[in-house]
């Protein structure tokens, strides 16, 4: 049946207006829940020879957020599911806060272990959390958009948070503290007061909407009603989901760039710093990589829904990443070496608005949710790996470089599997499936 012009006219007014309530808001909690994840690459300006830290012991430390992260991430999810969006980011966020702030009074090895794996455990179910979350309030046919517009804040942190901590640095020595600690102390002050605002700001499902019209809060949930009965499955089994062939296989794809993007994030300052710069000029130049995949994110992702197309708009950022990475081993010099980190990180980032809306759009709504976070788990696995391989590389060579092979080929494993994933195939009932 064709949609009329007066639901057409419902339509663009309600999303706009969904857009505009959440997604701004979201970008700027994960913007500094990235800050929080990844500032500890600026600290080791000064940290690492302050505690006397290693670069493996570097390399671990960054690591073992994940490991935790990977271990509470699908509980949390599920977590979510069952309290809701609105008290359970609230109260990840207010913690996470605190314990990142607690980084700040670190005095060795254990006690950095130890604050770091706290932190990957309470950030655990935010990420995975919000992408739940955008389920429940947009249709399939703008997720690419909508989440593309989310994960700009990931490479905008970095395009901020690189400059910021850079200048924070420069704080050493105030009331008798170095500048590594008020970093800490003073990027992490935003999670927790950003995540008392979530419990007045976030609705937890479009039928409680009171900020929608009633025409507005009446289309969205026949809409998001519609398509969750033509996705449905019901209940599933979670051992069933963990070995479903889609979402294992659409895990190796995102390892492919997540385990990229944290095995350099981490050591781009001190790639940087390496070329004689002071540590404001290595915040400067840390950002442009973001600023680049920025832009290309947002163009990315748009084309993606324009074209309705999602394999090649994941395929082609890995293969850059891919390249980036090969051109980072054989560069010598400052300006080829911002060119690879610039190609770098917009493959990394500008693969995921187009994989996770094909991941969303392919996964049964029975078993989404849980999907979501085990694809992600397997991504962060392979996040575990990156920044610990390279601090041991680096103690033991001397150099990056020999690290970097493993991250080329993941990414290409990752842009070969691709290619290997079933063509979708269009429900033949209410209760079929939707597969990539």
């Amino acid at each position: 049946m064709p949609i009329s012009a007066s639901e057409n006219d419902v339509r663009a007014t309600t999303l706009k207006k969904v857009t505009v309530r959440i997604i701004p808001f979201f970008m700027v909690c994960y913007l500094f829940a990235y800050v929080d994840r990844t500032n500890m690459g600026f600290a080791a300006l000064q940290m690492n020879a302050d505690l006397s830290i290693s670069a493996t012991v570097y390399g671990w430390a960054a690591s073992i957020f994940f490991m935790s992260y990977l271990l509470f991430e699908v509980p949390s999810n599920l977590i979510l599911e069952r309290v809701g969006a609105r008290r359970w980011i609230s109260f990840l966020m207010v913690v996470w806060g605190i314990i990142s702030a607690s980084m700040a009074f670190v005095v060795g090895p254990k006690s950095l272990y130890l604050v770091r794996f706290l932190l990957g455990m309470t950030e655990a179910g935010f990420f995975p959390g919000v992408i739940l979350y955008l389920t429940y309030w947009f249709p399939r046919a703008d997720r690419a958009k909508i989440i593309g517009m989310f994960l700009i804040a990931q490479p905008l942190s970095g395009f901020i948070g690189s400059p910021l901590s850079g200048a924070l640095l420069g704080l050493d020595g105030w009331l008798g503290m170095r500048g590594w600690q008020w970093m800490f102390i003073l990027e992490a002050l935003p999670a927790t007061l950003l995540g008392l605002v979530v419990l007045w700001w976030i609705t937890d499902k479009p039928a409680q909407a009171t900020w929608l019209k009633t025409e507005q809060r009446d289309w969205l949930v026949k809409q998001m009603e519609k398509e969750d009965r033509i996705a449905s499955t019901g209940h599933v089994p979670l051992l069933q989901i963990m070995k479903d062939p889609r979402v294992l296989l659409l895990g190796l794809i995102y390892s492919g760039a997540v385990m990229a993007e944290y095995g350099l994030i981490f050591w781009i300052p001190q790639m940087i710093k390496e070329f004689g710069l002071t540590n404001f000029k290595t915040g400067l130049l840390g950002s442009l990589p973001y600023a680049a995949a920025i832009v290309a994110m947002l163009i990315w992702g748009f084309h993606s829904d324009k074209t309705k197309e999602r394999k090649i708009h994941v395929a082609i950022p890995l293969l850059m990443a891919a390249v980036g990475l090969a051109v980072c081993i054989t560069s010598g010099s400052l300006t080829p070496t911002m060119i690879a980190l610039c190609l770098t990180l917009v493959g990394c980032f500008s693969v995921k608005p187009p994989f996770w809306a094909m991941a969303t759009e392919n996964l049964p709504t029975g078993f989404v949710a849980t999907a979501i976070a085990q694809i992600n788990s397997m991504a962060i696995f392979s996040a575990l790996i990156g920044p610990f391989l390279i601090g041991w590389v680096k103690d033991n060579t001397g150099s990056y470089a020999m690290a970097l092979i493993p991250l080329i080929v993941l990414a290409l494993i990752g842009f070969v599997t691709i290619f290997l994933l079933p063509k979708r195939k269009q429900p033949e009932s209410l209760n079929g499936v939707l597969e990539v």
